[in-house]
């Protein structure tokens, strides 16, 4: 029993020894599967108990289970003073120093088509009219029916439409759809601007998308005539353009106007003073009146729709309409004030 216990006594002091040289978590791991694992020294020391006569074995074993957990008891103590030192240089490696100023968080900006969109609101919120919206998926009553455009017209080759549910649920091609919508819903005096998404099925190249947004403008009241519409977009090429821009009418063809025109500009900046068309517009025509619910012997209007990424590529230079929607940072931080 002595030699016994002497040689627990030893095995206990010389691990107690090492483990106080060992402070390295990796370290303490390799000593605690060389002293307490399944192979280690303790374990094998306790395998020697079946050697020892009967009547020591107790006191044996319980001499080496104290060994044991003193040897568990050291280590934990250990191993939490080691967590602890890795913390400390971790915290001590990335600490701040708060009295450095702070980095600059980079700054985003708008979209170009939402700048010039802006643009475009604010000017005729600023003259009395309202914004409103609506639905991108459209029937055929109101992106074509209730514009003069029936069925089989062949103005609706103009449009490269998008079928949902064929023939009635479609994508819409534009957002004149709203004027049908707004005045079989709303009684003259009717002062709107509709922005929003529009989508055909078209070649993609560097003046045109698939989709793309447009701003249409409808005012119907009584005694509007053309000198109301031509004032009007007069005034708008102005705030976009600057008060050197001029501006040039001359007839075109759309179902729901009559007569139509489309309006382009002209200025110094902009290719050399070339002439630019930037919208369409005309008197709404009687039969859209009267389809609405509203007396086209009383009442009179005047609509136009524009395109913001093609005013924005007038404004700004820029070449490709593509580029609105590349999600190129190079192109869209050039709008970053």
């Amino acid at each position: 029993m002595d030699d016994w216990q002497g040689r627990i006594d030893t095995l206990r002091e010389r691990a107690l020894a090492e483990l106080e040289a060992t402070a390295d978590p990796d370290a303490l791991e390799k000593w605690r599967i060389a002293y307490l694992g399944r192979r280690g020294a303790l374990t094998e020391a306790l395998r020697g108990l079946s050697a020892l006569p009967t009547e020591q074995r107790p006191a044996a074993g319980a001499a080496a289970n104290e060994t044991k957990r003193a040897l568990e008891a050291a280590l934990d103590k250990h191993q939490t003073a080691a967590r602890g030192q890795v913390l400390t240089r971790a915290l001590e490696n990335e600490r701040v120093d708060v009295t450095l100023p702070g980095r600059p968080v980079s700054r985003g900006g708008l979209h170009p088509t939402t700048i010039i969109l802006r643009q475009i609101t604010s000017f005729f919120q600023s003259i009395g009219y309202q914004v409103v919206e609506g639905p991108e998926v459209e029937l055929d009553k109101y992106n074509f029916e209730m514009l003069n455009i029936p069925a089989n017209h062949p103005a609706r080759d103009m449009w490269d439409t998008l079928y949902v549910q064929p023939p009635e649920v479609l994508m819409r091609t534009h957002t004149s759809p709203m004027q049908a919508r707004v005045m079989e819903s709303t009684e003259p005096p009717v002062r709107v601007i509709v922005p929003g998404r529009c989508y055909r099925y078209e070649a993609q190249d560097a003046t045109h998308e698939w989709m793309f947004y447009q701003v249409e403008g409808l005012a119907v009241d009584q005694g509007i005539t053309m000198a109301d519409l031509k004032g009007t977009l007069f005034a708008f090429a102005r705030h976009i353009f600057g008060p050197k821009v001029k501006v040039r009418f001359r007839c075109d063809y759309f179902p729901f106007v009559e007569p139509g025109v489309d309006m382009g500009i002209s200025t110094p900046e902009i290719k050399g003073g070339d002439w630019l068309e930037i919208l369409g517009a005309g008197m709404v025509h009687p039969r859209v009146l009267e389809m609405a619910g509203y007396d086209s012997s009383k009442y009179t209007g005047f609509a136009f729709g524009m395109g913001p990424e093609r005013i924005a590529m007038l404004k700004y230079g820029i070449t490709d309409i593509r580029q609105f929607y590349a999600n190129d940072l190079r192109f869209l931080e050039q709008f970053v004030s």
